[in-house]
């Protein structure tokens, strides 16, 4: 397998070709094939990105069908067939039968970008700078979402610029199982020598991914909406890797019967891959100036005709919705098992998280690293999460074939029983 020239020209910041060393030529769904033809099932997927699977064939061809009619590829934000497309079947296929009404502000393609345009916005629409962020939360590496992330591998990247603008409270379950985070929240809010300036804005994750599949609970996001409404605080969730159908419903935040002001998405919007991100808001808070927030690749067409047949495909009923909360159970039990088997031979690990994201928290980075190694070994792609990478975590695709999920959980197994027996 050649790789000299991709060691010697790429970047030391590279990180997942260090934990799979191989060349990947091609990939089908939940399956990626190396170059020299080994298979291996994928539970990364793209840390999110490809929900509907790789080469999702719906969306291939819809991508098809558009390039042979010379459609427009990219059209900063003027107004296009394809852009008229996504737009209509969002509000028609998800915020209709959500009872839903937002305004749709495309930024530029990634998460970050989505996130940057959500706190500054709240910035511009309260006339106030602070926004409220949580431990172990990951919003993006750009100065704006860094200082919003609670990681110190990516705050201390910056070359001593100090990160600013953010203030972090302890999420759901920080401190213990039994205290609720958000009476810390409610008085430094009724305190005036708290020493907490009065939020533009909190931004949240209902399942933190890169933090751990750190869950919150419903009643305490419930309690957190109600708490920013009175305060005159805008409550922003970060769908980013929550959203597009993984957790179980299309938003993550659905659980919980909440309604956010605003709302960032990226990784799987476009359902195939490529980058495409949104900021939804309430009406009332577009309060933009024209071109005051742009980005040149934010008309990106070909990201907005697969997402369009994403919606269309998966979305039009609660077919696909069902059939994920049917696999995330059968993951659940299975982690749990393994959970189980852990902590029986002497190493504690608990299962969490919703839907199909979901861990295994092992305590230690040596010992989820062995996993992820053995698995990879056995032809399954799977990787860590948490502030020392203790939290071995599944991203399959959505859409991945009962048959494969079950020989993955297999190899999962056979890789935890490896180490145990090391």
């Amino acid at each position: 397998m050649q790789t000299q020239t991709l060691e010697r020209m790429e970047s030391n910041v590279r990180t997942y070709s260090r934990s799979f060393p191989v060349v990947f030529t091609k990939a089908q769904n939940a399956r990626l094939t190396d170059e020299n033809g080994r298979e291996y099932i994928d539970f990364l997927a793209g840390a999110g990105t490809l929900n509907y699977g790789h080469n999702n064939p719906h969306l291939k061809q819809a991508m098809i069908d558009y390039l042979s009619t010379d459609g427009i590829v990219h059209g900063l934000d003027m107004w296009t067939a394809a852009k008229r497309d996504y737009l209509e079947t969002l509000e028609e296929v998800i915020f209709k039968p959500r009872g839903l009404d937002y305004k749709v502000h495309l930024p530029g393609p990634t998460g970050t970008n989505a996130v940057e345009a959500a706190i500054r916005l709240a910035r511009v629409a309260k006339g106030r700078h602070n926004i409220v962020t949580f431990t172990n939360g990951f919003h993006g590496v750009t100065m704006g979402a860094l200082a919003t992330t609670g990681n110190r591998k990516f705050r201390e990247a910056t070359g001593g610029i100090p990160t600013q603008g953010a203030s972090f409270l302890p999420f759901d379950g920080y401190m213990g199982e039994h205290a609720d985070t958000l009476d810390y929240f409610e008085k430094l809010l009724n305190d005036k020598s708290g020493g907490l300036d009065i939020p533009a804005g909190v931004i949240v994750e209902t399942v933190q991914g890169e933090g751990g599949i750190n869950v919150a609970g419903l009643e305490w996001l419930k309690r957190l909406e109600g708490i920013c409404h009175a305060h005159d605080i805008l409550l922003i969730v970060d769908d980013i890797q929550a959203g597009c159908g993984r957790t179980g419903k299309f938003f993550s935040f659905e659980h919980a019967g909440i309604t956010p002001d605003i709302i960032t998405n990226s990784k799987s919007l476009s359902g195939f891959g490529l980058p495409f991100a949104h900021v939804l808001m309430r009406p009332e808070l577009d309060k933009w100036k024209p071109g005051q927030y742009n980005g040149t690749f934010r008309g990106f067409s070909l990201a907005m005709v697969t997402a369009t047949a994403a919606l269309k495909k998966y979305w039009s009923n609660d077919i696909f919705e069902r059939d994920i909360q049917r696999k995330a159970r059968i993951v659940e039990e299975r982690f749990q098992k393994l959970a189980a088997l852990l902590s029986e031979n002497g190493m504690p690990a608990t299962e969490r998280g919703r839907g199909l994201m979901r861990g295994i928290d092992v305590v230690s980075g040596d010992i989820a690293d062995k996993i992820t190694s053995k698995a990879f070994e056995h032809g399954l792609i799977i990787e860590t999460s948490g502030q020392d990478g203790e939290v071995v975590k599944c991203l399959c695709p959505l859409t991945i074939s009962d048959e494969d999920l079950l020989e993955a959980l297999d190899i999962l197994e056979a890789s935890v029983n490896a180490v145990i027996q090391e």
